[in-house]
């Protein structure tokens, strides 16, 4: 009984509310966000080209270093920052605009 109960509270439709938002501050936070994950990007590839320098030198100089867990910590950053986004906008939504 209680199993059919809970079954009909978590199928209950959930609120979505509109934006209410005025366009000025929208459009200025749609700019801080731009220019965020194009920092974020800038990042990315800066970091990928130092890790890959550096392993160059230690490769030439005969020294063996933890580059790949370097790089492969920048590698999950690049995907982070590529799939915030759109994985902000799979869970919130798109706010029915």
């Amino acid at each position: 009984m209680k199993l059919m109960y809970s079954n009909r509270v978590l199928a209950a439709a959930v609120p979505q509310p509109g934006r209410n938002a005025p366009p000025e501050l929208t459009a200025k936070v749609d700019l801080v966000l731009s220019i965020a994950a194009w920092a974020g990007t800038a990042a990315a590839v800066a970091g990928i080209l130092i890790t890959g320098s550096m392993m160059a030198v230690s490769l030439k100089r005969g020294e063996s270093s933890e580059h790949m867990g370097r790089l492969g910590m920048v590698l999950g950053g690049c995907v982070l920052v590529a799939t915030a986004g759109p994985l902000v906008t799979f869970v919130f939504g798109d706010g029915g605009a």
